[in-house]
């Protein structure tokens, strides 16, 4: 049975890394059509309401936001490399360390997701507040990209919940090795009674 247990802890703690890897590529990823579509409707940053696109405004107000969630991200990625550091990946018998690694990237994990969540959503309703049709006909006029698309914004539900159900493994994996090792532990101490 730990053979077992050992196998999928192994595969949980990689897939965490993976899934934390996915969100930093994502944080890079979040402005593109952004960029593409709006950057250049804005003829002075420091008046943002002077625009030949009313809302476009909203690539220079995430500029902050997509600061942070690419700190944030990187912070993950660290974080979710405590399990390995802790050879939570491989040990038999969970030791203070594993239970600290565990849930250090369950609490970050679910902070992280919550306000990424929060603040995406938010910066989603600006942008479906531009005025597409000026947004059209800039795109036709200076050859750009024009696009309607929420993607970039919808796509966290996808990732953010791969990471949402990592977690939860992980701990269901805590659970399920606890009650192993105190099973191992009973079976040790029958052993000893009997050998007395």
């Amino acid at each position: 049975m730990y053979k077992k247990q050992v196998a999928l802890q192994k595969i949980l703690c990689f897939g965490i890394l993976i899934i934390c890897a996915l969100i930093f590529l994502y944080s890079l990823a979040i402005m593109t059509d952004l960029y593409d579509a709006l950057y250049n409707t804005i003829r002075n940053p420091a008046k943002l309401d002077k625009t030949t696109v009313t809302g476009s405004r909203i690539y220079y107000d995430m500029q902050g936001f997509n600061r942070d969630f690419l700190h944030a991200a990187i912070g993950m990625l660290v974080v979710s490399l405590t399990l390995f550091v802790t050879n939570t990946h491989t040990r038999r018998k969970y030791y203070v360390g594993n239970y600290v690694a565990t849930g250090l990237v369950s609490a970050c994990g679910v902070a992280f997701t919550a306000w990424a969540h929060g603040q995406i959503e938010l910066y989603k309703a600006q942008f479906l507040q531009i005025n597409f049709e000026e947004l059209a006909a800039n795109a036709a006029k200076k050859k750009s990209l024009y696009t309607e698309s929420t993607f970039w914004f919808d796509i966290h539900y996808l990732v953010f919940g791969l990471l949402i159900v990592g977690i939860i493994l992980l701990i269901a994996n805590l659970v399920w090795k606890r009650k192993l090792m105190k099973e191992e532990q009973t079976l040790i101490a029958q052993g000893k009674e009997a050998s007395a």
